[in-house]
């Protein structure tokens, strides 16, 4: 037993290596990281690199904070594959540009149609409010409408009306 305790003290202590460090790689694209100090140049810039792309009619670019969101305009007659591959055409496009790499592409029409409302808003001054409405308009297109979810308005009390639907004649 003494000798099994007095060999235990004699082994080597292992040393903790000096320096352990470990080295973490990642693969990215350098987007802005900043606000866009004139976001009408890079509204500009982004809807010109779309309209480069085989197949874009036109593009509406709005800029805010260091995203954008960008409406192509494809012909209407188009499958939807072919829509697709155009859309991700200029996303390619904008990927490799540091304004671009944040940006959304979009080929919905009405999307596209509201984003021109917002850029023209935004040309006459009013960014805010014209964002605001048009975004509420977007919302209330995208946002569906249960049938279980509507209230029946509360009948308006001793109109002298018989609010009843009659068969039709």
């Amino acid at each position: 037993m003494a000798s099994l305790v007095g060999a235990a003290g004699c082994t080597k202590k292992q040393s903790a290596p000096l320096h352990q460090s470990q080295v973490k790689v990642q693969n990215t694209v350098q987007g802005t990281g900043n606000l866009v100090k004139d976001r009408k140049a890079v509204a500009a810039h982004l809807e010109m690199l779309a309209r480069g792309v085989a197949g874009v009619r036109n593009a509406n670019c709005v800029v805010f904070g260091k995203y954008a969101i960008v409406g192509i305009d494809v012909d209407e007659k188009l499958e939807r594959s072919r829509v697709g591959t155009i859309k991700y055409s200029v996303a390619e496009a904008f990927r490799k540009d540091p304004y671009g790499i944040d940006a959304l592409v979009t080929a919905d029409m009405d999307l596209a149609q509201r984003l021109r409302e917002i850029r023209a808003d935004v040309r006459q001054g009013r960014p805010v409010a014209g964002f605001s409405e048009e975004l509420a308009d977007i919302v209330g297109r995208l946002v569906p409408q249960i049938p279980r979810n509507i209230v029946p308005p509360e009948k308006p009390e001793n109109t002298g009306v018989n609010n009843r639907l009659q068969p039709a004649k």
